[in-house]
């Protein structure tokens, strides 16, 4: 019986110690859980029930916090508002490119993946102005951690808002997959599931809907 409770109990602190950890206060959390963006260096803190709600508010955490909460959303923008010359003013060299407001650099900043991971493209501020006019929904974006986030590679034309770790994921996938010069076969085949399970877990947004809650 003791060797019985003495293995339940061997089993029970190995499940403990396999489980993710809250990088605050180190509590044992689920694989499903929320982040945390840290502004300063940019990188995500996995965090616990208890510290999300912390950080649930904006401000919240105290004056001068680093930290935000990422949130959940995601949206498909399925009549998004952009056609090739709005794209071209974008100037983002590759066909895939997350566009987001950073509270530290005081403007939007785009940035695309590739092999290197994420790279900083020189963004026109009157073409991002242009493109917010034309999709008010772009106006709803979280500052530092929510994305627009555009696919054009291989003749698609999808636009999501999503969470910045969304973001983060496709470029770490790239920058771990991409072989060769074109990447090669297999990391296509995981671009191209990354963006259905995307389209799956995402709600579909019209700009009509948009412009009816600005009505009300």
């Amino acid at each position: 019986m003791r060797l019985a409770r003495q293995a339940a109990a061997q089993r029970e602190e190995q499940e403990v110690q396999e489980l993710e950890h809250c990088d605050l206060c180190t509590e044992p959390i689920p694989a499903d859980h929320r982040h945390l963006l840290d502004l300063d260096s940019r990188e995500l803190m996995c965090a616990c029930q208890a510290c999300r709600i912390l950080f649930d508010k904006p401000g919240a955490g105290g004056a001068g916090t680093h930290y935000r909460l990422v949130p959940d959303r995601r949206l498909w923008l399925e009549d998004f508002a952009m056609d090739e010359a709005a794209w071209a003013r974008l100037r983002i060299p590759v066909e895939m490119a997350f566009f987001f407001h950073s509270s530290p650099e005081g403007r939007v900043q785009a940035f695309y993946p590739g092999p290197m991971g994420a790279t900083e493209s020189q963004l026109e501020l009157d073409a991002w102005e242009d493109l917010e006019r034309d999709n008010p929904v772009l106006a709803t974006l979280e500052p530092d951690v929510e994305a627009l986030l555009v696919n054009r590679a291989r003749g698609a034309r999808q636009h999501f808002l999503v969470p910045i770790e969304d973001c983060y994921r496709l470029a770490g996938l790239i920058r771990t997959r991409w072989r060769g010069l074109s990447g090669g076969k297999e990391v296509w085949e995981e671009i191209e599931g990354y963006y259905e399970a995307l389209a799956g877990r995402a709600k579909t947004h019209t700009n009509h809907e948009e412009a009816a809650a600005w009505q009300t």
